[in-house]
């Protein structure tokens, strides 16, 4: 290869977009800059590319693009991140779940996983696991394969112990697996009532109609424009008095959609959805 520069001018962050939107057919062009430009800047230093290499390599390589796009898209994730958060919905949003007949749930780039079976646990422990179904989508077509099979490294696991504990949860994590060596395979009656598949909230449309749906820690990768257009996407995809769960790094800054959401709680940005 080259030699290769980890700068990147603001014109060259343009001309990646427009390539890989004119032959992947993937739009990054509302994503935030200075994410995107921090990204690609590592994905050039780790490969040691210069920026005619990278180019190179994303119009002939589809292997490489697949590597460029979980770089991309990857989003750090671990069970029951953000212990408060998971203490919230139990006080605050499954007493009102448990009144549904049937509880659907969407966690919205659900990355390997993690935050759906955090999900099912919470749900199994209110009593509700029969009568609810969690989706998990990403745009990452790898870290979806984890998700599905469910196993994760048995370190990891006992990582994410404390907050399990400090979400106010029964017993201890570890009950929920089955281990083995160094890998801990998550229960299959958790896995029962998911489903794992491909979702691009900037181009896919409404496929639901959910009691509750979780996009955390994603946001913050979007300009406003793209931001108000997911929102209205989640907004149509929610029942009635459906609940939206943005976690305690994003809110909704829209004086329009402030409008059509019901603040639950603020510290942890859950809303709820008023009207039809």
């Amino acid at each position: 290869m080259s030699g290769f520069s980890q700068s990147l001018a603001t014109e060259q962050v343009t001309e990646l977009i427009d390539l890989v939107k004119k032959v992947h057919g993937f739009d990054f062009s509302d994503y935030s800059k200075a994410s995107l430009k921090r990204r690609l800047s590592r994905i050039m230093m780790v490969k040691k590319l210069s920026f005619y290499d990278l180019k190179h390599a994303l119009l002939n390589s589809p292997d490489f693009f697949q590597d460029f796009l979980e770089e991309i898209t990857v989003n750090v994730t671990e069970m029951f991140r953000d212990p408060s958060f998971y203490k919230a919905l139990n006080t605050q949003v499954v007493p009102y779940l448990s009144t549904y007949q049937h509880i659907k749930m969407w966690s919205a780039g659900c990355s390997s996983g993690e935050e759906v079976y955090s999900l099912a646990i919470l749900m199994e422990q209110a009593g509700l696991k029969d009568k609810s179904f969690i989706y998990g989508t990403d745009v990452n077509t790898v870290v979806l394969k984890e998700a599905r099979v469910g196993i994760y490294s048995y370190r990891n696991i006992k990582s994410y112990a404390e907050n399990y504990q400090m979400a106010g949860m029964k017993g201890t994590l570890t009950d929920h697996f089955t281990t083995l060596y160094d890998a801990a395979t998550i229960h299959s009656e958790l896995k029962a009532n998911t489903l794992f598949s491909v979702h691009n909230l900037i181009s896919d449309t409404v496929f639901n109609e959910f009691q509750l749906i979780s996009c955390r820690n994603v946001f913050i990768y979007f300009e406003t424009q793209l931001q108000d257009k997911i929102l209205d996407l989640f907004y149509k995809s929610l029942c009635p008095h459906g609940f939206l769960c943005l976690g305690s790094k994003e809110t909704i800054r829209s004086e329009t959609f402030k409008k059509k959401f019901k603040a639950i709680n603020l510290k942890e940005n859950i809303y709820q959805k008023i009207g039809s």
